[in-house]
């Protein structure tokens, strides 16, 4: 990277230099400012101690310069002290302005490796290179929203408008949001795809409304092709951020433009959203991602440890650990995309395989969250409630298979959902022994394989226990 002074010399600041004067600043400001403010600047010069940036709008050169303008330079003259001042400017051809943040390569299919440039300047937030099609497990629980999604990917007439996939954290709402953009951007370059959250929204309108250039507001967010919206919820009481959003929401729709939108919870129960807004996100097709079940998180699992295994070549891996963490780490799959990475990471660091016994000493932290949600008087409540018997019954001496079946069950969730060991399980079934507990554990573990009617009330138990 090569920077002209008017002294007539030239000073060269090396892509290292840049880049770690980048990342500092990511550290200082945080990854969302960070990645929404300071990354779509393009450095393109140093004339008379004057810092040149292009930026894709004025209001974006407007925000930075009154917000994140004194750390910019202070970190710039760190590294060039002839840097005194910082200027931005916007391209007068859309061509030459700056690269176009999170598109992907114009191939058939996107190239995951790598985040392209693209010539022009459309303000899109980055988009995360994982999240594609490809990487995207389908299970049950989301199985018509990614098929939806696919469909609206695809391009062409407008297939649902708006799309709106609503469901709780980790989910995969936002990786079915990138991976729709991906997609649409490589099967239809042309096209243009503005990805932000709501709260990006509302930041530019009021910035808009403060510097009076609501006219170039109005032109960014209605002269797209396809608008994608995440978060929305957090709109939900703010009246003129509703009020310009829904006409934005009309004049796409009328334009027969593509709308897809995220959000927690559906339309209709998100406090003080306007009822019209509402009323025209469920004219389009509402899909909720449902809770994960065990297949789909084993499947996960299975998917990340093929990724892992690509960095990670001679690390041992035992199944079960596997198989446990599906069990056990079931409200979140971010929270159990990140267990899996902490253990390669640290079976790495010292040295040893991934097995049962270093699971439970590198997860204990997650483990814990985990078993605050399910405990072992839980299961057998919800076990003989299930069975229709009396907890006593249960948990007491009987042996018949009315009472014994159900008991059984109980210790295999107990020994499944929580960090117990055989003994205090065994203690809080009428203080038997731990191996009468093992023994009821293999027994439903075999049954689950052999009888669909137990493998039944084992997900309908589990998933009960995890609501």
């Amino acid at each position: 990277m090569l920077f002209e002074l008017s002294t007539g010399w030239k000073l060269r600041m090396t892509e290292e230099q840049w880049d770690n004067v980048q990342k500092t600043l990511q550290n200082i400001i945080g990854s969302n400012n960070y990645v929404n403010w300071i990354r779509p600047l393009h450095f393109k010069g140093v004339v008379e101690g004057v810092a040149l940036f292009d930026v894709p709008t004025n209001f974006l050169g407007n925000y930075v310069e009154q917000n994140f303008s004194d750390v910019l330079l202070t970190q710039l003259s760190t590294t060039t002290p002839e840097i005194r001042r910082i200027r931005f400017q916007v391209p007068t051809s859309r061509s030459s302005s700056v690269e176009r943040l999170g598109s992907p390569p114009v191939r058939a299919k996107p190239d995951i490796t790598e985040t392209m440039a693209r010539d022009d300047n459309w303000p899109s937030a980055p988009l995360d290179k994982r999240f594609t099609f490809d990487t995207f497990v389908v299970g049950k629980p989301n199985e018509l929203a990614h098929a939806a999604a696919r469909r609206v990917a695809e391009g062409g007439s407008v297939s649902f408008n708006p799309l709106f996939l609503y469901g709780g954290v980790g989910l995969g709402k936002t990786h079915l949001m990138h991976a729709i953009s991906w997609e649409i951007l490589c099967r239809h370059s042309d096209l243009r795809v503005l990805y932000l959250s709501a709260e990006q929204f509302m930041y530019r309108f009021v910035q808009a409304l403060r510097d009076r250039k609501m006219m170039d507001f109005k032109e960014l967010f209605r002269s797209v092709d396809v608008l994608m919206v995440d978060d929305v919820q957090f709109i939900a009481g703010k009246d003129s951020t509703q009020e310009e959003f829904f006409h934005t929401f009309n004049a796409l729709v009328d334009q027969n433009k593509q709308i897809i939108i995220s959000a927690d919870r559906a339309p209709g129960e998100i406090k003080d959203l306007e009822d019209r807004i509402k009323s025209r996100m469920q004219s389009g097709l509402v899909v909720d991602l449902h809770p994960t079940d065990y297949e789909l998180r084993l499947g996960i699992l299975q998917s990340k440890v093929e990724q892992h295994k690509a960095q990670y070549t001679d690390l041992e891996l035992d199944e079960q650990v596997l198989q446990f963490l599906a069990m056990r780490i079931s409200t979140n799959v971010r929270v159990l995309e990140g267990a899996l990475t902490r253990l390669f990471a640290f079976a790495s660091l010292v040295g040893r395989p991934i097995n049962m016994e270093l699971t439970q000493d590198c997860l204990s932290d997650i483990l814990r969250a985990s078993e605050r949600k399910i405990t072992v008087e839980e299961i057998q409540r919800q076990v003989s409630e299930h069975y229709n018997i009396r907890l006593s019954d249960m948990i007491g001496p009987r042996r018949i298979r009315t009472y014994a079946r159900p008991r059984q069950v109980a210790m295999y969730l107990s020994k499944s959902l929580t960090s117990r060991s055989l003994p205090e399980i065994g203690r809080r079934f009428g203080g038997r022994d731990h191996t009468t507990v093992m023994h009821g554990v293999k027994r439903i573990e075999e049954l689950k394989l052999q009888d669909g009617q137990v493998a039944e009330d084992l997900e309908l138990l589990r998933r009960a226990l995890e609501a």
